[in-house]
């Protein structure tokens, strides 16, 4: 008689059988070193992803350091995050989609020192997640630095004497910290040393995923774990050191559970219709408007601009007024603007893009088209115009013209006749009289004139906007 035994031994289905992400097709094992527990965690918690059935709606953000190979190994949705920023990143992820599962999955180089603030915030918050917290007390990955966990009298590259308290401060205690806060459900701090202490941090790892499962809200587990590279020492010896010296300082415990007296909270989203996103953000769509004034057929046009200055010129809200006027001929547009910490006086630019298609990104790196109202930014965006461009620009405060012979260049003192028309803070609308006399085309300056007092909203200054405005539209026609 043959008997089957149906409970085989194998890696959880949360684990590639062949680590395809890391490069090739039959590689099947860890990169990581003897003795490193990033192994042995990854294994607990792929056992948790696939026993509680989560495997497809689960996503793991994994910033820098050692915690971003997890990318390698784990068959689930992967967020690469910036240095510190794991929990920002899930934040944003698991608002947007609450039925996931969310990992943040750092070390103490990552989320104790340049991410400290951000998982105290989202701790604090109580978001949605489960954090997993590799405490090896060094930077493992980047040649063994001290660590904000580093202990006092610890040699690294970076305290070859050892952490001194007096010049380095303390070790910072991160589960005493977040359990300190009213919103975590669940905080714990265990190790990887024996088979005893692997299986209580088995039971923390299911136990902050099932908190998430049932929407309790945010638990947080730390892992003492072994850096035999970074500390020097045999992986034996390491596992001893986290016992008899590690550990000391970082005691092991839960620090806080209310699991059982928190109530579930889902996240309820409410998803509006794309329809109804202008009133969500109160903006009036203009073709609701009656007294609409029409606009020249949509065509095909990818237009990048790049509108440059000192602060206080009104350059980023000539960069506005084009989108928003181009957003009313119904093309897909972008606004980003770019200013200094002094804003007034600063150098100050916007890149604006327009398109028939929809824009991928928002930077503008070559333009098609470049409006400058000062001289450092004619100096450092010249060179980045496309052949064939449009560079206007202001040359009663520009007294060098353009070098380049394959562009057009259309040059008038805006400022100066502003100041004519009644207010220099107009020279803006005289520069959008001339972009529009370009493209007339494409834009309908009937429609500029009935729009521009809706965007730009101050009473006072209509007139002299529209009077501005038509200056420059009507410009190159007196020459």
């Amino acid at each position: 008689m043959t008997i089957i035994n149906k409970n085989v031994l194998q890696k959880p289905s949360s684990f590639y059988d062949t680590f395809v992400r890391k490069g090739g097709s039959e590689l099947k094992s860890t990169h990581y070193c003897p003795g490193c527990g990033h192994g042995i965690l990854h294994k607990l918690i792929g056992e948790a992803l696939s026993d509680f059935g989560i495997q497809d709606k689960t996503i793991l953000v994994s910033p820098v350091g050692c915690s971003v190979f997890a990318y390698y190994y784990f068959d689930v949705g992967n967020i690469q995050s910036a240095h510190g920023r794991a929990p920002a990143v899930g934040t944003g992820y698991k608002r947007a989609n609450p039925d996931s599962i969310l990992i943040s999955y750092q070390g103490d180089g990552d989320l104790a020192a340049i991410g400290a603030n951000e998982i105290i915030q989202a701790a604090n918050r109580g978001e949605s997640m489960t954090v997993f917290f590799i405490n090896n007390a060094i930077y493992g990955m980047t040649g063994g630095q001290m660590a904000p966990t580093t202990l006092i009298g610890q040699k690294t590259t970076t305290t070859p004497y050892g952490r001194n308290s007096n010049t380095e401060g303390y070790p910072i205690r991160m589960s005493e910290i977040i359990a300190t806060l009213e919103a975590p459900v669940y905080v714990e701090r265990c190790m990887l040393t024996d088979a005893k202490n692997i299986a209580k941090t088995r039971r923390a790892v299911r136990k902050a995923i099932m908190n998430q499962i049932d929407n309790k809200g945010f638990s947080f587990v730390e892992v003492l774990s072994g850096c035999p590279t970074g500390w020097k020492i045999t992986p034996r010896d390491s596992k001893k050191w986290i016992e008899s010296t590690l550990s000391k300082y970082f005691v092991p415990g839960v620090f806080k559970d209310v699991s059982e007296e928190r109530e579930s909270i889902p996240i309820k989203r409410d998803k509006p219709l794309p329809e109804n996103y202008h009133k969500l953000m109160d903006i009036h769509h203009i073709a609701d408007r009656e007294d609409t004034v029409p606009t020249p057929a949509k065509t095909a046009l990818y237009e990048e601009l790049k509108i440059a200055g000192f602060g206080g010129q009104g350059l980023l809200s000539l960069g506005y007024v084009i989108a928003s006027v181009a957003m009313g001929h119904q093309y897909e547009v972008s606004w980003l603007p770019s200013y200094g910490p002094e804003m007034r006086g600063g150098t100050a630019n916007c890149s604006v893009k327009i398109s028939d298609k929809r824009i991928g990104a928002p930077l503008v790196a070559n333009p098609t088209t470049l409006i400058v109202m000062n001289k450092p930014s004619m100096d450092r965006f010249e060179n980045e115009v496309v052949n064939g461009g449009v560079i206007i620009y202001d040359n009663g405060l520009i007294d060098t013209p353009p070098k380049r012979k394959d562009i057009r260049v259309v040059g008038l003192p805006a400022t100066e006749i502003a100041d004519k028309l009644g207010n220099t803070k107009v020279a803006n609308m005289i520069l959008l009289g001339i972009y529009a006399s370009l493209f007339t085309h494409v834009l309908s300056d009937a429609y500029i004139r009935w729009i521009l007092p809706s965007i730009l909203g101050n009473k006072a200054f209509q007139e002299i906007n529209l009077k501005a405005f038509d200056y420059g539209f009507n410009y190159l026609k007196n020459k």
